[in-house]
């Protein structure tokens, strides 16, 4: 391959997650096309090309993807149809369409795990609210149970927790799973990477912990405080899975450490994540860079931390909607070996990520404190 790339690479998605593969990709003169709805979003600014379209329609798919020589995704509600049209024509489509329509459908996600073996929790299909409600009443499921929908939810969305029969007003009325819910000690990600060529690289598991009421990652936190034969189980899983759905490119693979130290399988995402921001700052390769060199079938790059680290992510705060304003901005950026990153959007909302920030220091538990101290002090408003 001739340097600089000659290959055109397009990305179905223009939000943060692309804006981060922009910044990455301008550092080694990678030329990134970006397919979306607005020019206002993130990844707008910084594209080699911004092509105006739906990524969720065939024909602006299709038509997006003949102009391209590598198609790549940003978030998994696309068409799949189209991208198997385009790997029938040819193309390359990363992550591979057969495996993002498992992806996209949680429900189908758990019956591949069980179909292969992989450890996961147990689960049960409804088509309906009415019928998860006849089989609480009846006994069939019991209180307390997770309701996951089985597409299009994301950042906490599609998520119901059901602590009681008294919480079954909360439940989605949509095509679901429902999950038992599992004596969890902690929660942790691992992000693979697969290139062509067969190589396979993983970044050291995160440990995660979550808002208490917007149910999406508010710290993460590297290296996980785990011993090391769950670090070592946890990336032979992350290396089962991804050979699993033969796919290639990044894969974050959540998964749930139970009290019993059992590790299982809680869901993919089949591109960079918000598990790896991190890895901007604080890995010698970002995870960012490694799905291009992956999607490029270029080797892949080191994974190793080059110090620990604490990301947070930040939101929008609760009370304010409309055009952004960063307050304590100036005072966050003071805070000891602090990097943030704001995603550019120019709305903000309860709980919507803005940005985030990775906090170094010599150990983990300084760089908490210290991300701690650092969302305090920078608060996410309207300024209407």
């Amino acid at each position: 391959m001739k340097y600089p790339f000659d290959k055109k690479v397009g990305i179905l998605g223009g939000g943060q997650l692309g804006k981060m593969l922009c910044l990455e990709a301008a550092r080694l003169d990678i030329k990134l096309h970006i397919l979306d709805k607005d020019e206002s979003f993130p990844a707008a600014k910084l594209c080699h090309k911004f092509i105006k379209g739906d990524f969720t329609d065939y024909d602006d798919v299709l038509n997006f993807g003949m102009e391209m020589d590598i198609i790549t995704i940003e978030i998994e509600r696309v068409n799949i149809e189209a991208l198997k049209e385009l790997e029938r024509r040819g193309k390359t489509v990363i992550p591979e369409p057969a495996a993002l329509e498992i992806i996209q459908d949680k429900g189908l996600q758990k019956d591949f795990y069980i179909d292969r073996n992989i450890p996961t929790g147990s689960y049960r299909h409804f088509e309906s609210k009415e019928d998860i409600i006849e089989a609480a009443q009846n006994g069939t499921i019991t209180t307390p149970f997770v309701q996951k929908a089985c597409r299009d939810g994301y950042d906490g969305k599609g998520v119901q927790v059901i602590k009681s029969i008294d919480d079954l007003s909360k439940l989605m009325d949509t095509k679901s799973i429902i999950e038992d819910l599992v004596d969890i000690d902690k929660e942790i990600a691992v992000i693979v990477a697969r290139n062509p060529a067969g190589e396979i690289k993983s970044f050291p598991a995160v440990e995660m912990e979550f808002h208490p009421t917007a149910n999406l990652v508010e710290y993460l936190c590297c290296p996980a405080n785990i011993t090391e034969e769950i670090e070592q189980a946890a990336q032979k899983l992350a290396k089962e899975v991804i050979l699993a759905f033969d796919l290639h490119g990044l894969l974050a693979i959540e998964m749930f450490l139970t009290k019993d130290r059992t590790l299982l399988v809680n869901e993919v995402a089949p591109r960079p994540h918000n598990s790896g921001h991190h890895t901007l700052d604080a890995s010698y390769t970002s995870q960012f860079e490694q799905h291009l060199r992956s999607i490029l079938d270029l080797p892949l790059g080191d994974t190793s931390n080059m110090q620990p680290s604490v990301m947070v992510n930040l939101l929008g705060e609760a009370g304010y909607e409309g055009p952004v304003y960063y307050e304590g901005l100036d005072q966050a950026m003071n805070v000891p070996g602090a990097h943030i990153l704001m995603y550019g959007k120019s709305e903000t909302r309860p709980h919507r990520k803005m940005g985030h920030a990775t906090v170094l220091a010599d150990n983990v538990d300084l760089a908490r404190k210290n991300a701690a101290q650092l969302k305090q002090l920078l608060n996410i408003k309207s300024k209407i």
